[in-house]
């Protein structure tokens, strides 16, 4: 664990830092905002950041969040203060820890950060087979090309192959290319100098020069502008990269692993996607199926998803009814894992009793269920489409689940699935049909 501390902590940097090193962690110290940023901004592996609530959270975090660095942020300050805790939270700090500092707590909350969010479960036969793949491969220094489809988890075998290779105690970066607009996605990768345009106020390092040694993931990989393709072949075939505005280029060892849920092959033919890049990147070629196609994985996954959503929500172990496990099974999930994760969760949630049944298990797309189940196994979902209740569950769903997350839309959208936008038009119309809707506390 690779902790930095911003500001003084009232004093209390040095009790702060004891119990870090004493659960494995290494401290480096950064006294103001700007100090932090420029240590972050260097490439230097931090996991967790610990700030002084007395500086300004806001700032710092949305510092991070235009230069996208992605670190996990927790407020720190004296006990007796609620006003500037409420603050750092609402301001994007994930968590309040008071001084003077508590082992307990602070172990915690640096296991929490360290806890890995990447578990690979699995238990179908085609997914083992994928892994004993990956494995075999992973020592290498190929280039690795994984496809599939959204949500069937590229980034989670991409993790496994840099966690099997020679290169796993050094950092995995991954760059969404598709998330970051083209304007900023070389600035992105290769880095910049101080003045190199505006709004470059400090060095920042890029994420090929930050993975150097270890292993680069360029997710998406087929929205890359072609123009920026030329230059990362370059850098893979030079094992150099060039700082925008710098004078001199900087010499890298970094393995990629790159995934794109397009067919590469037609993105050639059409012009969109460099030849040569795909040569480059297509030494091994790794397909991930469908969830559907890999149907022993579902219920695996889904106990899995109900442990990690019972215990971030504090909520008690259940288990999943039979009659659940037929609707899981008997479901297509064009969403892959990714609807799996979201629909347990909404599960998770919604569910009353001693078990999650089939009432809980509400489906993004029934059109996309295999064949109708017998009736006696259906029967709340008979109920849902008679009268026109569908609609009733839906407000149902979304309701609750703004009361579990206290009235928090940003929140509660993620766990529903949809966009704040869609969350913002449901909760407008309950509004106007004169429903209560929960707020934030």
């Amino acid at each position: 664990m690779e902790l930095l501390i911003v500001g003084t902590l009232e004093g209390q940097i040095g009790a702060a830092s004891k119990i870090a090193v004493a659960q494995g962690g290494h401290v480096s110290l950064a006294d103001t905002i700007e100090h932090g940023l420029d240590v972050l901004r260097s490439g230097k592996t931090i996991e967790l950041v610990m700030i002084d609530v007395k500086l300004d959270v806001y700032k710092f975090i949305s510092s991070l969040e235009q230069e996208r660095i992605n670190v996990l942020v927790v407020a720190c300050g004296v006990a007796n203060d609620p006003t500037l805790a409420v603050k750092a939270i609402k301001a994007g700090a994930k968590e309040y820890i008071p001084l003077p500092p508590d082992p307990e707590l602070i172990g915690a909350v640096l296991a929490a950060a360290t806890r890995e969010n990447h578990a690979l479960i699995y238990g179908d036969k085609k997914t083992e087979t994928i892994l004993k793949m990956a494995k075999q491969v992973a020592p290498s220094e190929a280039s690795v090309l994984l496809t599939g489809n959204s949500g069937t988890g590229k980034e989670i075998f991409s993790r496994f192959i840099h966690d099997n290779s020679k290169r796993a105690n050094k950092k995995f970066v991954a760059v969404n290319c598709a998330a970051i607009p083209e304007t900023l996605l070389e600035s992105e990768l290769f880095g910049y100098e101080k003045g190199a345009f505006t709004g470059a106020v400090a060095r920042r390092i890029g994420k090929f020069e930050e993975a150097s040694e270890g292993t680069l993931l360029l997710d998406e990989i087929s929205e890359m502008d072609i123009g920026i393709q030329a230059k990362l072949l370059r850098a893979i075939q030079e094992k150099e990269i060039d700082r925008i505005g710098g004078k001199a280029p900087i010499k890298v060892n970094t393995r990629i692993i790159a995934t794109s849920n397009r067919n590469l092959e037609e993105a050639v033919k059409n012009g969109s996607f460099r030849q040569d890049l795909y040569f480059r990147l297509n030494v091994i070629n790794i397909n991930i199926p469908d969830l559907k196609d890999r149907p022993g994985d579902i219920i695996v996954l889904a106990k899995h998803f109900v442990k990690k959503f019972s215990e971030l929500n504090e909520l008690p172990m259940k288990d999943i009814s039979s009659s659940a496990e037929k609707i899981l099974l008997n479901y297509l999930w064009p969403g892959n894992v990714r609807e799996l994760e979201n629909t347990i969760h909404r599960a998770v949630l919604l569910s009353t009793g001693d078990t999650i049944d089939a009432d809980s298990i509400i489906l993004t797309d029934p059109s996309a269920v295999k064949e109708p189940l017998e009736k006696e196994e259906k029967t709340t979902e008979s109920n849902v489409s008679a009268g026109g209740t569908l609609a009733d569950m839906e407000r149902r769903m979304i309701i609750d689940t703004l009361k579990h997350t206290m009235g928090n839309r940003t929140t509660a959208a993620s766990i529903l699935g949809i966009s704040i936008r869609t969350l913002r038009n449901k909760l407008k119309q309950y509004q106007d049909e004169g429903i209560d809707i929960p707020t934030s506390m």
